[in-house]
């Protein structure tokens, strides 16, 4: 009997238990890469009955871990404590060893994500940008990987320092707020490990941070950086994330992570909007993409090209992105309506959020179109 035909059956069970779906789906496919290691030398009498025992302890263990992570969220606030950490982590630990030297590490990442950091399968398939199915199956891999092997060789700090950056970036736009916590673990790795990239992310994380008290209005809706109430901006957490900055860049390990703090200081250092640098920013946007070759980055430069060279510039630039990229129409809809052409911007706003990751985004956009044109049928 193939083992994944009960595959049902026990997630029925589960459910009957009291476990929701996701939860139940998880534990039975952790259940299932522990037959794969086990059965060969050990077959149960009773396949289903093993399954049903085995999936209910995982997802035991799964929710009292979810429990704990809650409780440490819980327990540090809010904001994220300032200064050097004193102690060791146990959690920081944890995210070195899922970074295994026998996982991709896009695999590392994924998996460490889903076990330590608790994300949804869901949540970490959009942060990569790829459909749930693909991350699914990529975390089903990396998980009967690691079960055949010892724990025993931490990976390397450049994943680590992905996955942290993932955790905040979901903390910090999604619906799970570890923005917090990913600052606090960063803070740890930092004082222990003396690399200009640690230092790069964090000095990162915090200038967003600083900022993210202006980023939404009284009604909920998006604030835009460039219309953001700049007194609202957390100035004792942007000196700091300035100076570890700084220390960083005065290491001469130039990475990717310190030419995107250099990016957000030079949008903390103006005290109005139209004084941001934006000639340096396109020079940072420069340096990542010889250090990355994103595309988003790409993207994210045609913005300030445009601000720096005019909207017709900034077209250019983005001419050279693929129309795939996420949030590519909202940028277009952006440099036309700087360029003048407000009846395609509005066009492009439109279909900009009906692509939008998350709900606060769609209604930013979808405003933005019906403001143009609004303005259009008053004339």
């Amino acid at each position: 009997m193939n083992v994944r035909e009960l595959t049902p059956s026990v997630i029925g069970i589960l459910v009957r238990r009291g476990a929701d779906f996701a939860a139940a789906e998880d534990a039975v496919q952790d259940a299932l890469v522990e037959a794969v290691r086990a059965w060969p030398d050990e077959p149960p009498r009773d396949p289903k009955g093993w399954l049903v025992t085995v999936a209910w302890r995982k997802f035991l263990d799964a929710t009292r871990s979810d429990a704990a992570r809650r409780q440490r969220e819980e327990r540090f606030g809010e904001e994220p404590p300032a200064g050097r950490a004193p102690e060791a982590d146990d959690t920081l630990q944890l995210y070195f060893l899922c970074a295994h030297p026998s996982l991709t590490a896009a695999s590392a990442v994924a998996l460490t994500l889903r076990a330590v950091g608790g994300l949804s399968t869901r949540q970490i398939a959009e942060a990569y940008l790829v459909p749930e199915a693909t991350m699914a199956q990529r975390i089903s891999r990396a998980k009967r990987i690691v079960s055949g092997v010892r724990l025993d060789q931490p990976g390397d700090v450049g994943t680590v320092l992905r996955v942290l950056y993932l955790v905040f970036n979901e903390g910090y736009s999604g619906d799970v707020d570890l923005a917090a916590e990913a600052i606090r673990l960063t803070r740890v790795l930092s004082s222990v490990i003396d690399h200009p990239e640690v230092r790069g992310l964090l000095a990162l994380m915090l200038l967003h941070h600083a900022r993210r008290g202006a980023r939404v209005a009284a009604d909920g809706s998006l604030v835009p950086l460039a219309a953001q109430d700049r007194g609202l901006w957390d100035t004792a957490m942007i000196a700091e994330g300035v100076a570890i900055l700084q220390a960083a860049l005065g290491q001469d390990r130039l990475g990717e992570f310190q030419a995107q703090a250099a990016v957000a200081a030079l949008h903390a250092d103006a005290v109005r909007a139209e004084e941001t640098d934006w000639v340096q920013i396109v020079e940072w946007y420069d340096e990542l993409l010889r250090l990355t070759g994103s595309p988003v980055v790409r993207l994210n430069r045609a913005v300030a090209v445009g601000e720096a060279d005019g909207a017709r510039a900034g077209l250019a630039a983005l001419a050279e992105v693929n129309e795939s990229v996420p949030r590519y129409a909202a940028v277009s809809a952006y440099l036309h309506e700087r360029d003048g052409d407000r009846v395609a911007a509005a066009r492009l706003y439109a279909e900009a959020a009906l692509k939008a990751p998350n709900l606060a985004e769609r209604d930013h956009l979808t405003r933005q179109a019906a403001r143009l044109n609004a303005a259009r049928g008053s004339r």
